[in-house]
């Protein structure tokens, strides 16, 4: 995760840069039910309204959530599928708050009612995410489901009304790129705390004709209208955040700007890009699935790592037999192609992998979603 507020806070006033803490552990994203209400187009665990097999009993939860807190883990994003539909939802979230995790949920907000807003306000969750997907009629059309926009919008009111942290997750698309202004208004009209714009892991784009793709050009649209917003909301004293995810190449696209806008604080803000490091999957960021199966990060559920009701996780995450993990928890990382070439591979760590696996079956290929030019990464 890219935390754009954090860094232009910093432009605007600057403190001494600390030395780097590395996290316990990493942050564990746990897919507790692949079983959902919605059918959306960019689902990444390919969910439907069905029972799956051979998901994680409520025991067998708590077993993994035990070896995850002496391992060192902080954080717990509980999601699916749908989270809200598994029937023990409450007691596996209320079980980790007691044991001192951060504990975040990810959901589709349609299922938060009058009937469970109670329940939820008493987990006391650190935050709670909700998919939107851009206006109303674009929303429904990406869930599958008309009316489901307004049941979003009303799980988001009953957690303001309850005082929970909540945040809007977009998944950008060529689709509902040119929406992304009005999310950010409707930020404003709910008085939202946080957003959070994730990029598709799309497949098949490669390095032909890259200053003029529309994918990257939508991006480098989008990217320049989030710092803009959240750099304004700053100089206004409102403090919201604004966060990006499964680009990291959004890191060294800021610094780019920072040096165009505010160039006396470009140094600044490279070094603690530097410090930062980019892509941490397989290091600081984890995935279960709905099965036990753990993962370099949630992107890469067709490779499987083991599986937690085999092995620990305590055991799986650290085992550097595996060739992924190995090259993944590597410094730096073993890539390729323009990624190898680039003189900025310190702050973006080579990206998401997944995508270079995807394309070419072969992990430390270049990552065909990096939307910076030549020039801007220093191969020109």
């Amino acid at each position: 995760m890219f935390r754009i507020s954090q860094y232009l806070n910093e432009v605007i006033q600057p403190t001494p840069l600390k030395a780097k803490r590395n996290p316990p552990g990493p942050v564990v994203i746990w897919n507790l039910i692949r079983r959902c209400n919605l059918t959306c187009k960019h689902c990444y665990s390919i969910s439907a309204d069905t029972h799956f097999k051979g998901e994680l009993s409520t025991d067998e939860v708590f077993t993994v959530i035990d070896d995850l807190k002496d391992f060192g883990v902080p954080v717990l994003i509980l999601s699916g599928g749908e989270p809200l539909l598994r029937d023990d939802i409450f007691e596996i979230s209320h079980h980790a708050k007691a044991m001192g995790f951060y504990v975040g949920l990810s959901t589709n907000g349609t299922l938060i009612t009058e009937e469970n807003i109670e329940k939820i306000a008493a987990v006391n969750y650190d935050y709670v995410g909700i998919s939107i997907d851009g206006v109303e009629a674009t929303h429904d059309i990406f869930r599958r489901k008309e009316g489901a926009y307004q049941e979003s919008i009303k799980g988001i009111r009953l957690c303001k009304a309850h005082d929970i942290k909540v945040g809007l997750r977009f998944t950008l698309t060529q689709d509902n790129a040119d929406e992304l202004p009005a999310l950010l208004q409707l930020m404003e009209d709910e008085q939202i705390d946080k957003f959070y714009l994730s990029h598709l892991n799309y497949a098949g784009r490669g390095n032909k004709n890259r200053k003029d793709d529309v994918y990257h050009l939508a991006t480098r649209k989008s990217l320049d209208l989030l710092f803009e917003h959240c750099i304004k909301e700053i100089k206004q004293g409102i403090q919201r955040e604004y966060v990006t995810g499964n680009n990291d190449a959004d890191g060294l696209y800021l610094y780019h700007w920072v040096k165009a806008h505010y160039p006396e604080q470009a140094d600044a803000i490279k070094a603690r890009l530097d410090q930062w490091g980019g892509n941490s999957s397989g290091v600081n960021i984890a995935n279960i699935d709905n099965l036990g199966k753990v993962h370099p990060d949630t992107m890469w559920w067709n490779y499987s790592l083991g599986n937690v009701k085999d092995r620990p996780f305590s055991e799986i995450w650290p085992d550097t037999s595996d060739p992924l993990m190995a090259g993944l928890k590597q410094s730096p990382r073993p890539v390729e192609g323009r990624c190898a070439k680039c003189q900025y591979l310190n702050i973006c760590n080579g990206n998401t992998r997944v995508r270079a696996w995807q394309t070419t079956d072969n992990f430390w290929a270049e990552d065909p979603a990096c939307y910076l030019t030549d020039e801007e990464i220093g191969i020109a």
